[in-house]
């Protein structure tokens, strides 16, 4: 057993190895020296491969590193750390075009590179619930004949079926409501200034403080890598912790922009406008590690693992990686400035907040209906489909992309707000739910006193 599992660990990590050793050659060590031919001589193809192939590899050492991890820190923290290492693919490639517009403000090529920040950034967390929510409730609904799943709950009627979230996730729904309805006012400034990064990143790090302090659940049941690495002593076992998340956050950091950058030019040989690929094809592609992670956690039988993961790494895109572009537009213009947008941006914006909001109705029930997960994946499926016939000419709507993305935000906000109406004793036990776990974590100074005390 022991050996089984060292070769699907070594395996895991051979996967990386290939992009490892193009990176390492190619920034130059002192033993070999620099050569940039190496990475040069690769195709677009080859390179897309070859570095999409050590995602795949790094998303599982993620996986086993936030599974291993519970047994000496609260769930809710490994996956939030789990998080924000999987979606640093999409931080990294988002950055970059903030900095680029930063260095180039003023110019055409830095307003274009602001608005394409703004569009990597929208475009990434729409996928991640169009896309990441609509597809991993649906994976489990439908696979629940293979292998038995304690979150799937069967119910008579067309697609019922529901998969049941754990009601400790109410902590992360609604700071990812408080974040939301932040953005809703982002782009009434015309950018993104240092008030949206306080206030994002603030959300972000009252959150993090409360579920550091939650309470260890050791009890919890791994199988395979995970519990192999339990068994390692306490210090052994979290240098191997650090180890795998430092490791495979190293290789999607230096593998995700010459992946997103060759689907782009794939995608545009193959005719497919440039800012379409930047908006959907990039992030899609720096989103797979996030997808390949919970996809993997599913595959266990671990839905509502899987499923913080996915409303964790949401909250932390939705605020972090929000609130920090402007940090790195100012570095890179040499002076505080806020990040500017056009208006096709606001409304993107707008339609992203306005999902996220429809999203998060649907979970205040603790539940997404294998229906209800069909709605948000035509919702978000037909809104790029439609958006791309009209770049591509194929239709000819009477109205601008603009007023379209305004059209969807409005019907996403309707049957939010139904739903949130509909079902407000579900919200009121939430929030009360939250409020509890906040004030465990943060016990006032009244709490009763112990008799030895």
């Amino acid at each position: 057993m022991k050996k089984r599992l060292l070769g699907t660990i070594a395996a895991a990590v051979g996967l990386t190895a290939p992009w490892v050793a193009v990176w390492l050659l190619t920034v130059g060590l002192p033993a070999v020296g620099y050569d940039p031919a190496l990475s040069a001589s690769l195709s677009t193809l080859a390179t897309v491969a070859v570095s999409g192939v050590s995602i795949l590899g790094a998303a599982f050492l993620l996986a086993w590193a936030a599974e291993t991890a519970e047994k000496d820190v609260p769930s809710a923290f490994a996956i939030a750390i789990l998080a924000v290492l999987a979606v640093a693919p999409e931080y990294a490639v988002d950055a970059l075009y903030a900095w680029n517009a930063g260095q180039f403000a003023g110019t055409e090529r830095g307003i274009e590179a602001g608005n394409l920040a703004v569009a990597n950034m929208t475009g990434a967390n729409r996928i991640l619930i169009g896309l990441g929510w609509s597809g991993i409730a649906l994976f489990t609904v439908f696979r629940r004949g293979s292998t038995d799943d304690p979150a799937v709950e069967d119910r008579d009627g067309y697609l019922r079926d529901a998969v049941s979230i754990d009601p400790d996730i109410s902590l992360e729904i609604v700071f990812l409501l408080l974040a939301t309805l932040w953005a809703f006012l982002v782009p009434l400034n015309g950018g993104i200034d240092i008030l949206d990064m306080l206030v994002l990143v603030g959300i972000y790090v009252a959150y993090i403080a409360v579920v550091i302090r939650g309470d260890v659940e050791p009890d919890d049941v791994h199988t395979g890598v995970p519990a192999y690495l339990q068994s390692f002593s306490r210090p052994l076992r979290i240098a191997t912790v650090v180890a795998l998340f430092a490791y495979s956050g190293l290789v999607i950091f230096v593998a995700v922009e010459p992946f997103a950058h060759g689907l782009e030019e794939l995608g545009t040989a193959a005719g497919i406008p440039p800012f379409f690929m930047i908006q959907w094809i990039a992030p899609l592609a720096s989103e797979s590690p996030e997808l390949i992670v919970v996809a993997y956690l599913v595959n266990k039988a671990r839905s509502t693992a899987g499923f913080n993961a996915l409303i964790s790494s949401k909250l932390n895109q939705w605020t972090l990686l929000i609130g920090t572009l402007v940090v790195v537009y100012s570095l890179a213009l040499g002076e505080y400035g806020a990040l500017a947008f056009d208006s096709k941006q606001s409304a993107e914006i707008w339609l992203t907040a306005a999902q996220s909001l429809f999203a998060l109705a649907l979970l205040i029930d603790f539940e997404i209906t294998a229906r209800e997960a069909i709605v948000l994946l035509v919702l978000f499926v037909s809104q790029v489909l439609l958006e791309f016939a009209v770049i591509r000419e194929v239709v000819t709507l009477p109205i601008t992309t603009y007023e379209m993305l305004i059209a969807y935000s409005v019907v996403y906000i309707v049957l939010g707000l139904a739903l949130f109406v509909h079902r407000r004793e579900e919200f009121r036990y939430l929030v009360k739910r939250s409020i509890g776990t906040i004030t465990s974590a943060f016990p006032g100074r009244d709490r009763p006193q112990h008799a030895d005390d």
